[in-house]
């Protein structure tokens, strides 16, 4: 784990682990890589925001993300939002120690 990861609370070091290890490569990398990218500037309720996300079904996240389904209506919360852009953006995904080759 990176000098980073060791600083941040454990609430925080649970969540980026449970981001990037969700079942599915292409989960793993899109919801792991948003939240290692932003893990540190969350606030106490994006957390919870995060955390609710994290409950939903890997296939439906996957399926949602790469914008294969649509989100229903009532998951379409301001970090499922954020996420989703996120997603949509090029290069998402790609670890950062990838991207800069």
């Amino acid at each position: 784990m990176s000098d980073e990861a060791n600083e941040l609370s454990p609430r925080r070091r649970r969540l980026l682990f449970r981001a990037a290890h969700r079942g599915t490569k292409e989960t793993d990398l899109l919801i792991g890589g948003f939240v290692s990218d932003r893990i540190e500037a969350f606030s106490e309720q994006e957390l919870d925001d995060v955390e609710e996300i994290l409950e939903l079904p890997d296939v439906d996240l996957t399926d949602w993300l790469s914008g294969r389904r649509p989100v229903p209506a009532d998951l379409q919360s301001p970090m499922m939002r954020r996420l989703l852009e996120a997603s949509a953006l090029p290069g998402a995904g790609v670890p950062a120690a990838v991207r800069k080759l």
